[in-house]
């Protein structure tokens, strides 16, 4: 049984909160069109002073800037941020309020409106919503328009509503280090990698430059 999230739900560390947003649904209506996603891998992102294991892959890593400010405000907001200069990610924003964190979404099954998501992305199948870039475009939230838009009460914002849907937490999840994060930041010195296991829209691993030497340097092997 799936319940509208609180802020509460969301206000611990990233890192905590990442596994409780498995399985959870994040739904959107954009320009009329709705469609809703099963979350089934997500990574979680510190900010400066987040907790206490500071994280060199965040963008919010040395503090607030114009990009990176909707991770400052409160839990349950949904950072839409610009990847490559093409590719609009989505994060569920995370921890109190002023103290930037964010989970981003890199998975997804489409439970409902497949046919919108095609559309919209020219894919079917695992790969609808499969990788970060692909679930932003399938869900239709776009970066300039729909950064800041909240996930909790659902007011509209430019044409569009979201909303997330939590449950109870899985019974097997998987955790490891995070997918093309530069340097020791994609290293399992920071597990925050965290995914449904055996699910087929669940992305592949690929390290991030300079990851693998970063592990091996850390590891001895």
């Amino acid at each position: 049984m799936l319940r509208p999230a609180t802020r509460g739900d969301l206000a611990g560390l990233p890192a905590d909160v990442a596994p409780g947003l498995l399985g959870a649904e994040l739904i959107t209506v954009v320009d009329g069109e709705q469609v809703r996603l099963r979350i089934t891998e997500v990574e979680a992102y510190h900010g400066k002073g987040t907790g206490p294991v500071p994280d060199p892959g965040s963008h919010a890593r040395m503090g607030p800037t114009a990009r990176n400010a909707t991770m400052w405000g409160e839990p349950g907001h949904l950072y839409v941020y610009l990847s490559h200069g093409i590719h609009s990610c989505v994060n569920v924003v995370c921890g109190p309020d002023g103290e930037a964190g964010g989970v981003l979404l890199r998975a997804g099954e489409i439970v409902e409106g497949v046919d919108v998501a095609a559309a919209r992305s020219g894919r079917t199948g695992r790969d609808l919503a499969r990788g970060p870039g692909r679930l932003g475009q399938a869900i239709g939230l776009r970066h300039g328009l729909h950064d800041g838009i909240d996930a909790i009460t659902g007011i509209p914002q430019h044409g569009a509503t979201a909303a997330l849907l939590l449950g109870e937490p899985l019974a097997e999840i998987a955790a490891g280090p995070r997918v093309g994060v530069a340097g020791l930041a994609g290293t399992d010195a920071y597990p925050w990698r965290f995914w449904i296991p055996g699910d087929r829209t669940v992305s592949p691993f690929r390290w991030g430059r300079g990851a693998a030497e970063a592990a091996t340097a850390r590891t001895g092997r």
